[in-house]
Parts: C-alpha cells; sequence; structure tokens
C-alpha cells in the first residue's frame, strides 16, 4: 500500500521523451548530470514568475549545449530586445565553460499544463486565498480547456491548523495505470508563515493511439508504396473468373429450352387423351347391361337342371 509511481516517468520510452538527451562516458556522466541539475536551478531561480513548466537539455559532439525553455509568459523570458536571453546565456556560458544556445517555445494553454497549475495553487495559498476555492476554480478552468480528467491535492497545515491534513478534489476519469493515457503530472509548494503546503496535479488529457506511439513513423511509411503495386494483379485474376461464370450462364440456357419445347405438346395431348378415356366409360356402361342378362341366364338354367331331378324321382 502507498506505493506512489511518477506519472512522467512511468511513461518515459512509452510515448514520452526524457527531458535531457545527451550521451557521455562514464568517467565524464557525473559531471554533467550535476550540470544539468545546477543549469535548472539558475534558470528557475532567475525566471520564476516566468511561468516555465519543463527545461530541455541537449549536448552536441563539439560541446555545444542548447537548452530549451517551455513557458506560457515568453516575454519575461526574452526581456526588452532579448537582453534577459543574451544576459542568461552568459552567465550560463561563464559558470559552465560551454557554449549554450537557448530556445524558447511559448506554451498555449498553460491551463493544461499540470506544472503551471500547481504553481498557480501554490502562489494563491501563499496570498491567504482558500486552498478550496483555488482548487475548485483551477479544475473548472482545465476542464473547459478540453481535459478529460483533473486530480489536484493538497497537503500540510492547510488554513493554519494546528494538525497537518490532506485534502484533494477531482473531476472527470485519471486512469493512472494505462500507460496509453496522457497524463500530466506537476507539483509545486506554497511556502506560508505557517509551514509549507504541498500541491500535487494530475491532468488527463487523453488517449493516445498506437501511430501516434511510434518513434519512428517514416520508415515504416516508406514500405507501405509498395504493396499496392502487386494489387492491380489480383483484380485481373478476379475478372477472369467473372467471365468464365458469364459464359456458362448462356451454356445453360439453351438446354433449357429443348426441355421445355416437349412439355408444350404434353400438355395439349392431354385433352385429346381425355377424350378417348371419355369414350370407352360409355361402352363400359353399355356392356354392363349385358353383363347383367349373362348372369341372369345362367341363374335361369340352373333352377332348371335342379327341377329335372326332381321330375325324374317322381316319375320313378
Amino acid at each position: 500500500m502507498g506505493h506512489k509511481v511518477n506519472p512522467n516517468a512511468f511513461r518515459l520510452g512509452v510515448f514520452r521523451p526524457w527531458e535531457a538527451n545527451w550521451f557521455a562516458n562514464p568517467k565524464d556522466y557525473t559531471k554533467m548530470l550535476h550540470e544539468d541539475l545546477e543549469m535548472r536551478r539558475v534558470i528557475l531561480a532567475r525566471l520564476r514568475n516566468a511561468g516555465i513548466a519543463k527545461i530541455e537539455t541537449e549536448r552536441s559532439s563539439n560541446a555545444q549545449l542548447t537548452v530549451t525553455i517551455h513557458t506560457a509568459k515568453p516575454g519575461i523570458v526574452i526581456g526588452k530586445g532579448g537582453s534577459s536571453v543574451d544576459q542568461l546565456r552568459e552567465d550560463l556560458e561563464k559558470k559552465f565553460g560551454n557554449r549554450v544556445r537557448i530556445s524558447i517555445q511559448e506554451i498555449k494553454q498553460p491551463e493544461l499544463d499540470a506544472q503551471l497549475v500547481a504553481e498557480n495553487i501554490a502562489s494563491q495559498i501563499e496570498r491567504r486565498i482558500s486552498y478550496k476555492r483555488a482548487m475548485k476554480q483551477s479544475i473548472l478552468r482545465t476542464m473547459r480547456a478540453g481535459a478529460k480528467g483533473v486530480r489536484i491535492y493538497c497537503g500540510g497545515r492547510l488554513r493554519g491548523a494546528e494538525m497537518a491534513r490532506r485534502e484533494w478534489d477531482r473531476e472527470g476519469r485519471v486512469p493512472l495505470h494505462t500507460l496509453r493515457a496522457d497524463i500530466d503530472f506537476g507539483r509545486a509548494t506554497a511556502k506560508t508563515t505557517f509551514g509549507s503546503i504541498g500541491c500535487k496535479v494530475w491532468i488527463y488529457k487523453d488517449q493516445i493511439s498506437p501511430v501516434q506511439r511510434r518513434v519512428l513513423p517514416l520508415p515504416e511509411e516508406a514500405p507501405v508504396p509498395n504493396p499496392p503495386e502487386p494489387v492491380p494483379a489480383p483484380p485481373e485474376v478476379v475478372e477472369a473468373p467473372v467471365a468464365q461464370a458469364v459464359t456458362s450462364q448462356p451454356v445453360a440456357e439453351p438446354v433449357a429450352e429443348p426441355a421445355r419445347a416437349p412439355r408444350r405438346p404434353r400438355t395439349t395431348a392431354a385433352p385429346k387423351a381425355a377424350e378417348p378415356k371419355a369414350r370407352p366409360a360409355a361402352t363400359r356402361a353399355k356392356a354392363a347391361p349385358k353383363a347383367k342378362t349373362e348372369a341372369n341366364a345362367p341363374a335361369a338354367k340352373a333352377p332348371a337342371k335342379k327341377a329335372a331331378p326332381r321330375t325324374k324321382k317322381a316319375d320313378a
């Protein structure tokens, strides 16, 4: 119980890239890692009110360091005529001894960035605004911006209570166990007169499809045009059997025609056969009385034979 995993680190390599993109020898790895950490501290401390959400670093083979700053207020980072960016570049080059190139990217929807939402809630708590009001307003803005789910967590001496407690609020759904779910996580600390209050924010944007998760879509799309070339061949093979089926149909039609021809004379000959059947019926009717007369004749002869012996006995 209680095993929490950072959603950003849990999805590294699935569809989310690393914030530090560089390789180093085992001997130089520790030095470069601490350089990155110190660089992030310097930038965040100097541009505290610029709304910085993420800092990406990239090192090239010619010892050049490229720093990409994602911010919601690019005007504060750039300054008048780019003076702030130039001053920041010079300070980083002097401190780390490498050539530094800084690029700035604007965040068009800060309501959908978990880090910026957490910092906004922490700043409101520092100004003694009710934490419940700050949480509800942030949830409402985030859901209006197009998020599918938000969860906000605050813990510490809320409202200056003597006993610390935890409060959280949620709207929508936040599937933390789904790796395909694009969940952004951010946290910030509000330093108040009665102690520190921590804020955590989870924002569920959308579910990423397998096509979007591909790291290199170009090589996979290249072989796709090759299969359509053999595809036209099967239609030709399919058309041939269709033609054979069409030719087989006319062959069956002439076979049916001669079968129908003999049936017609049979139907016409039926009434003729009925007439002669009616004639023998009359003859049979006429022959019937003859049979009766013949049957009566022997009957009359029989008593005559019987009477003859009787007469003989009488004579005797």
